[in-house]
């Protein structure tokens, strides 16, 4: 049980009962989708979440999910127009409508202004696909079809490679992410963010709540992928969310921009997510289909930390048997991951961190150790031995509540938390406790611990700096 699984949270999941077997099955987050509802939505799920967490004494990570701006048409006076292709139709403002050619409300006047002919427009999840032909002196936007379908109202518009001047938070955010922090989520995803200032500006709130968690931006738009060395220096976990983003980008080269993003987070260790439409067919199957277990199967292998249910557990028949069967292929794939992974020095440029995971993934290969120990009170130390995908269990040991949560994201990390650290400030001595005392470690069996460690145990630590192997 390496990969992470996310699931999202709906009404055919969210009952205690339901939460309990979710976990047990091996959920280690689940996602509060705040599309679909506001802070007082979701008291009773949180704090069922919070029972079994006790119950079970696994730490279970809570991630809301914010809706962020979604652009819509507005209310088509028409109810239905019928388009086909080479159709010509008018985009306006409300009040600007015309008799001219059909015409479709559109009531954000900050992106109307920067449409430029040649731009695309895509409705209705990519059902249908307009070409900017010419905006107006007016202020209308001629469009014309580029394939045949139904427009209706309130359809979500998306304008695939065009950055907006419309930010990442709205208003409704801010409320949400403020309740939602008093609530005690441990986690805040952002969505169709644009550049790292919609990141800063979203941890910025955070800290003035006084509450600190980390955050996921998902990678929905294309102009946040033509961003994201800059959006990974601020972001703490990215999801690839394929749904809007398969909008953004043509399909077919979907596959290759997920393993990109994969492979960029692999090399800095922040942990990536992959989402949508994994196990679609068993919202109504009680099996997936071979291409959906290839898919999920290839996540795990391109090096995605967790894998995310959206509709699956939402609102699918069969939310339990999706988390089990995804569980299944997740464990097949990581054999295989295991078996054809080559252990490789860091390049030369990199840190003493990069290094010093290395050394001990190294060390317990050579030692044949049965797990990897790393005591950290950011998580950073476990990040990076995560990333280079040991076959050995990682036991990351932090004093932090909210570093616990955080490392519910990364791939084949156990969390322990250790409580009291004043009883014993020494992080090397706080490691070889637990593995003297935890029933996962036979005598006689050895790990390779990683811990910061000064002269004189009562000295704080400022980063991983000591790599040793303990026998029990």
């Amino acid at each position: 049980m390496r990969t992470k699984i996310v699931a999202t949270i709906g009404p055919a999941s969210n009952s205690k009962e339901k939460l309990r077997q979710l976990v047990e099955a091996g959920v280690s987050v689940f996602r509060l989708n705040f599309s679909h509802g506001s802070a007082e939505d979701f008291v009773r799920i949180i704090n069922d979440i919070r029972d079994v967490e006790k119950e079970l004494d696994k730490p279970i990570t809570i991630m809301q999910d914010l809706s962020g701006p979604k652009i819509r048409l507005g209310v088509v006076q028409e109810k239905t127009i019928q388009v086909t292709k080479g159709m010509q139709l008018l985009l306006g403002l409300s009040g600007q409508r015309t008799d001219e050619l059909p015409f479709l409300p559109f009531d954000h006047p900050e992106i109307l202004e920067t449409l430029e002919a040649g731009d695309r427009m895509v409705l209705a999840d990519g059902g249908l696909q307009f070409t900017v032909q010419q905006n107006r002196p007016d202020g209308l936007v001629l469009l014309e079809a580029n394939n045949s379908g139904l427009v209706t109202s309130r359809k979500g518009l998306a304008l695939p490679g065009k950055a907006t001047k419309v930010r990442a938070l709205t208003e409704k955010d801010k409320k949400d992410l403020s309740d939602g922090l008093a609530l005690g989520v441990d986690a805040v995803a952002i969505s169709y963010v644009q550049t790292a200032d919609d990141v800063r500006e979203a941890k910025q709130l955070i800290a003035a709540s006084g509450r600190r968690v980390p955050v996921v931006v998902k990678l929905e738009r294309q102009s946040a992928v033509d961003n994201l060395d800059e959006i990974l220096k601020e972001t703490d976990v990215i999801m690839v969310a394929r749904g809007d983003l398969g909008v953004e980008c043509p399909l077919p080269l979907l596959p290759a921009l997920q393993k990109r993003i994969i492979r960029a987070c692999n090399a800095i260790s922040k942990p990536v997510i992959v989402a949508t439409q994994m196990l679609l067919s068993m919202v109504n199957s009680p099996a997936p289909t071979r291409a959906e277990t290839t898919d999920v199967a290839n996540a795990v292998l391109d090096g995605a930390d967790c894998v995310m249910l959206s509709e699956e557990t939402a609102m699918g028949n069969f939310p339990v048997e999706t988390v089990q069967y995804m569980r299944k292929i997740t464990d097949e794939a990581e054999k295989l991951l295991v078996d054809d992974r080559k252990l490789e020095e860091p390049a030369a440029n990199k840190g003493i961190p990069e290094f010093l995971a290395y050394s001990a993934c190294l060390l317990a290969e050579k030692a044949h150790a049965k797990a990897i120990v790393s005591h950290s009170l950011s998580g950073a130390s476990a990040r990076q031995v995560s990333c280079r995908r040991p076959p050995q269990d990682i036991y990351a040991l932090t004093p932090d509540p909210v570093t616990i949560k955080a490392l519910n994201f990364v791939w084949g990390v156990h969390p322990v938390f250790v409580a009291d650290p004043a009883s014993d400030p020494s992080h090397l001595s706080r490691a070889e406790n637990f593995i003297h005392n935890s029933p996962d470690f036979l005598p006689n069996e050895c790990a390779v611990i990683t811990a910061g460690q000064l002269k004189g145990s009562t000295a704080t630590p400022r980063g991983t700096n000591l790599v040793k192997i303990y026998w029990k």
